[in-house]
């Protein structure tokens, strides 16, 4: 509502989801109660007479009950990946200081203050990771398979740069070296952090059990039938990898198969509750509430009806994979052209949606001649002549919840005023409001649709929380162990 306040009511207010129309109900509510207090007379004079934004195009909030499919896929990107393997928290990674170092001095002698906290561990050293640090900013969004690329361009273009001092032949030359040189020191204690961290995740990615897990990951993603990965998550459970794991990939396949035989959960769960303990019965059950983890209760509950008004209760990832094109197999990881190379060929089903409000002439292609070329740059008048979900309308039945575009109107003649005097504003704002949390491999992908949108477009990404599969299976097993101590 702040930002309503202070730039204006969002024009329109598009999503999808039940929770995400329950919030744009109260958006609505909070405008009537305002309208009330101003005709009224209570309210404050500094906030009166709101019209719609000139400045913001519209407001999309995506609930992450739509899909819970790609929060549950292991992460792709570099940032993705670092949440992944230690966790980023307030854009801050603690890393064990025998893969990144010490924190150079002065920073050095704070990072000291507190070596039992992390003793049993080992020493943490806290890692930034934001736009103030440049290579980061490189690095964040990109496929991992290609971050070792360009970490050996810019230590090439380092050496270049230190060698440069012995090629000065005057004076001045050395002094733009030496004035350059802080600089070039940050970029290397950078390089030097990101290397040792990207060599970390990469021993875990090329361990054979984080290739097993990310096939069957793949093969769920893709389509391909969940039954013949049971003997892979079998030999995971016998390995005795970590339980989130396991339950990840079981929860999974419930949400994009539409549950699981009920004689293949069963099973599961008694392996389950051998192998890791019978306290996690009570693990299921919160799965289960939390529509994470449930029976396939016939052939048909999975297909959710695609015409008509009925609100479907699960999303059918298969109607929606093929009909919104989720996998892209020949997206290319070092020059994009699709948001699919950010989980390597699958396009996250949330970003899909996005993309059929602001981005309608580059799907509907992609849907009807399979092109992966580059979105057009800037809203294209078929876009603009088509708001909300216009042309889309039956495809996003076949997601979970309920679908709704909403316009705000303000006083006619007050807005033409407005528009009279300040003119259109060339650039609009889009905010993105991720309701229940989301990726960092999803912020990635909505930076790769804001640089295809600019300038005409500029994103603004909200979101209640940051979360991934592992967040995601702890908050079952805590909720488990709470109804145990009760």
């Amino acid at each position: 509502m702040d930002i309503q306040q202070r730039h204006g009511y969002f024009p329109r207010i598009i999503g999808k989801g039940d929770n995400a129309r329950r919030l744009a109900d109260l958006l609505l509510r909070m405008r009537k109660e305002l309208d009330a207090e101003e005709s009224s007379g209570l309210m404050d004079p500094s906030t009166r007479g709101l019209l719609p934004s000139a400045d913001t195009e519209s407001l999309i909030i995506i609930d992450r009950d739509v899909d819970f499919g790609t929060a549950l896929l292991t992460q792709l990107t570099y940032e993705g990946l670092i949440d992944e393997t230690v966790g980023i928290k307030q854009n801050q990674a603690d890393v064990d200081t025998s893969i990144v170092g010490f924190t150079p001095t002065p920073q050095a002698q704070e990072s000291s203050k507190a070596p039992q906290q992390t003793s049993k561990q080992g020493q943490k050293r806290k890692i930034q990771l934001d736009a103030s640090d440049q290579l980061f900013s490189q690095l964040r969004d990109a496929n991992f398979a290609i971050v070792g690329d360009i970490l050996n361009k810019v230590a090439r273009r380092l050496e270049t740069d230190y060698e440069s001092r012995h090629t000065a032949k005057s004076t001045t030359e050395l002094r733009e070296f030496v004035n350059k040189l802080p600089t070039y020191q940050l970029e290397h204690q950078s390089l030097r952090v990101h290397t040792n961290l990207a060599e970390e995740i990469m021993r875990n990615t090329r361990a054979d059990t984080f290739r097993k897990i990310l096939e069957v990951q793949q093969n769920n993603a893709a389509g391909a039938d969940p039954t013949y990965q049971h003997d892979s998550i079998e030999e995971l459970i016998a390995r005795d990898v970590p339980l989130k794991t396991i339950l990840r990939l079981l929860c999974l396949e419930s949400c994009m198969s539409g549950g699981l035989r009920p004689r293949d959960l069963e099973n599961f769960k008694r392996q389950i509750v051998q192998a890791y303990g019978y306290q996690h019965i009570l693990t299921f059950s919160a799965l289960e509430k939390m529509d994470l983890l449930q029976p396939r209760s016939s052939a048909t509950t999975m297909l959710i009806p695609t015409t008509g008004t009925q609100t479907g209760s699960k999303t059918n990832y298969n109607y929606l994979r093929k009909n919104l094109r989720l996998v892209v197999e020949e997206v290319s990881e070092k020059d994009p052209s699709d948001v699919a190379y950010v989980y390597s060929g699958f396009a996250p089903l949330s970003i899909r949606l996005v993309q059929c409000v602001l981005q309608k002439p580059y799907i509907l292609s992609l849907i009807r001649g399979g092109s992966t070329a580059p979105a057009i740059t800037g809203p294209s008048p078929a876009s603009t002549a088509s708001p909300g979900w216009l042309g889309f309308e039956d495809v996003v039945k076949s997601a979970r919840g309920a679908t709704f575009s909403i316009v705000q109107k303000g006083d006619d003649k007050a807005v033409r005023a407005r528009q009279t005097i300040s003119g259109t504003n060339a650039t609009k704002t889009i905010y993105v409001f991720f309701l229940g949390g989301i990726t960092f491999t999803e912020i990635a992908a909505l930076r790769f649709i804001a640089a295809q949108e600019a300038p005409r477009r500029k994103i603004v990404i909200c979101t209640t929380s940051i979360v991934n599969g592992d967040r995601m299976m702890d908050a079952a097993i805590e909720k488990g162990d709470f109804a145990k101590m009760e």
